[in-house]
Formats: structure tokens, C-alpha cells, sequence
């Protein structure tokens, strides 16, 4: 009686039933996923598992990168320093000079009786990340509500401004950029001296100057800076260099088109200024009237009020009758 043999491998399903199996497994699995999103915690753990080795695999290549980047900048690096340190020697001899001529200026201004300048602090933020939004021009810095940050303040960098704070977080700011649609800045002619308003474009990284007639005095190459006329940006920072002006007798406004001065898409780091307080005015010496900074004149405290009407020529009191003589009763002259 012959016994059936047993094969030595267990076999399976056929090759080709395994393949339609696991295709038809596999879209299933991308169906749920895309629609129900239930692999989203399961993909997250294997990333996190998978990590260290990612870590491991690109580190040979990091290495010969970092390798051969310090070869390759050590030499620019100290072409770099020996400029820097000659422009660091030519702004110390013009410090110098400034610091004499701001001596000279306070000097002058307290013999003048004005009020001297409000200088503004500033804080050092960075950059953490831009709006997606292509409509707008907006980016968020490391710095909030809890570091003192209020909305409002002007923010700058090196070069110039760069926009201001319009919304503020606890521990992040949300800034507004000059070429933002939605944002105006008071700005100067800094060679005619033409004061106007700066409006951003949007998308393409500029700034007009609209609402300003055919024959203004601007010339193409023309400096833009704060006027300081609003009370937020100190005057005199660079704002924007004017590009092109457009001169058509049949339109009423030139159109003036104007790039930004400061490194907006350039620089990770920058300044916010702090808004300047409202300081309170010091009377001048034989000033007759003074005016708080609500627009109100404060209360006579020193003088009474006299109970009869003043005139420009201080009459005097009606009990002189030498001075007003009573009228003829034959009504002569």
C-alpha cells in the first residue's frame, strides 16, 4: 500500500493570486487613508521609529558637505575679515564725529529752548516664518506680548524699515511688510524735501507713491525716507529708492514706482522699535499760552479771572470816572 509523499516546501497561493491580492490591499489602504485619514498616526509613528536611521544614512554626506564647505570659506572668511576690520576702523573715526555733532546739536537745542529728541530703545528679533498667502507680506517673529512687544511698533534692519507690527502673540509677532497692499508709510523726499504716502503694491516687492500730480519734483534715484510725522517711525529711515516715474499729460496722478531700501527677503534678523512716548512740553520763557498734549489749555491757576471783560487795551475798572467822561446832554461832539 503506497502512503501519498508530503512535499519538503509548503506551497501557497500562486505568485500572480498574491500580486492582485496585495494591489487590491494597497488600494484600499490609500483609499482610507486619503479619505478618512486613519493612517496619519500610524505613518507619524514609523517616521519617528525611522528617524535614527534616516540620521545615520546622511551623515557620511553631511560630513563631506560641512568638509568641504570649510575648506572652500576659509579663505573667503579671511578676505571677509581683514575688509571688515578696515570698515570697522572707518566707522569708528565717523562715530567719533557723530557723537561731537549730537554734543553740538543738544547744545544748540537747549540754548534754542526746544524739546529735545525722544530717542527709541530697540529689540533684536528673528525671523521664524513667512505668509504662504501670496496676497499678503507678512512674517512672524520670535518675539511677543510677553516680551514687551505691542502692536504698532516700527520695525527696521540695517538698511532701513522693513514694516510694523500689526498683531502680536505671547511669545511670537506678526509683522506687516512695506510692500504690503495694506500698509502706508509718512515718508520725505530726502533731497526736495516733499513730503507724501507710501502705499505697498502686493506681489511684486515695491511701493507707490500715488495721488501725487505730473509735475511733482521727484526724480528717478530719489531717496525715500520717514518723516516721523506719525509718531512711530523716527525720521529719517530709509524707506525706499524710487525706480521709475511715468509722466502722462492725459492722467491727472505720474505713477512713481519705488524699491524697497531695507534687505526684506534677504535678512533673518531685525530691530523693533519701541513706539515713542508722548513727552510733556516744557513752557518756554514769556510764552503766553501753552497747550497740553490732549489739544486742551489747562486751567489759569496762577491768575484770578477779573470779573470785568479784558480788552487789548486794559481799560480800566467804570468807578475812573476821569478816564470816561459821561456824554453832553445837547448830544454835541
Amino acid at each position: 500500500m503506497e502512503q501519498p509523499t508530503t512535499a519538503f516546501f509548503v506551497r501557497g497561493p500562486q505568485p500572480f493570486t498574491r500580486l492582485v491580492f496585495f494591489s487590491i490591499l494597497s488600494l484600499v489602504l490609500m483609499g482610507v487613508d486619503a479619505r478618512l485619514h486613519y493612517l496619519t498616526e500610524v505613518r507619524q509613528g514609523f517616521m519617528g521609529l525611522l528617524h535614527p536611521l534616516q540620521v545615520a544614512a546622511n551623515m557620511p554626506g553631511y560630513w563631506y558637505r560641512q568638509t568641504v564647505e570649510y575648506w572652500q570659506g576659509h579663505d573667503a572668511m579671511l578676505a571677509d575679515n581683514r575688509r571688515l576690520r578696515i570698515v570697522n576702523l572707518q566707522q569708528g573715526v565717523d562715530l567719533q564725529r557723530l557723537r561731537s555733532m549730537e554734543e553740538e546739536n543738544m547744545h544748540l537745542r537747549q540754548l534754542l529752548g526746544a524739546v529735545q529728541e525722544i530717542k527709541q530703545p530697540a529689540q533684536l528679533a528673528e525671523i521664524m516664518n513667512v505668509d504662504r498667502d501670496p496676497f499678503t507680506q507678512r512674517v512672524v517673529v520670535n518675539l511677543g506680548s510677553r516680551h514687551g512687544i505691542t502692536t504698532g511698533q516700527a520695525v527696521a534692519d540695517g538698511m532701513g524699515v522693513i514694516g510694523q507690527v500689526t498683531r502680536t502673540y505671547p511669545f511670537s509677532s506678526e509683522v506687516t511688510l512695506v510692500t504690503d497692499k495694506s500698509l502706508a508709510i509718512p515718508i520725505q523726499v530726502e533731497r526736495s524735501g516733499l513730503r507724501a504716502i507710501a502705499f505697498g503694491h502686493g506681489r511684486d516687492n515695491i511701493i507707490d507713491l500715488p495721488y501725487l500730480p505730473t509735475n511733482v519734483d521727484i526724480q528717478e534715484g530719489d531717496v525715500l525716507v520717514t518723516s516721523g510725522i506719525d509718531g512711530v517711525y523716527p525720521p529719517g529711515l530709509a524707506v525706499a529708492r524710487v525706480t521709475s516715474v511715468e509722466r502722462d499729460s492725459d492722467l491727472t496722478f505720474a505713477r512713481i514706482v519705488c524699491e524697497p531700501a531695507a534687505g526684506i527677503e534677504q535678512h533673518r534678523q531685525v530691530l523693533l522699535l519701541k513706539t515713542p512716548l508722548v513727552a510733556e512740553a516744557t513752557p518756554i520763557p514769556d510764552t503766553p499760552a501753552v497747550t497740553t498734549p490732549s489739544g486742551k489749555a489747562p486751567a489759569q491757576t496762577a491768575k484770578p479771572k477779573p470779573s470785568a471783560p479784558a480788552s487789548a487795551t486794559a481799560a480800566p475798572a467804570p468807578s475812573t470816572p476821569a478816564v470816561l467822561p459821561a456824554p453832553p446832554a445837547n448830544g454835541g461832539t
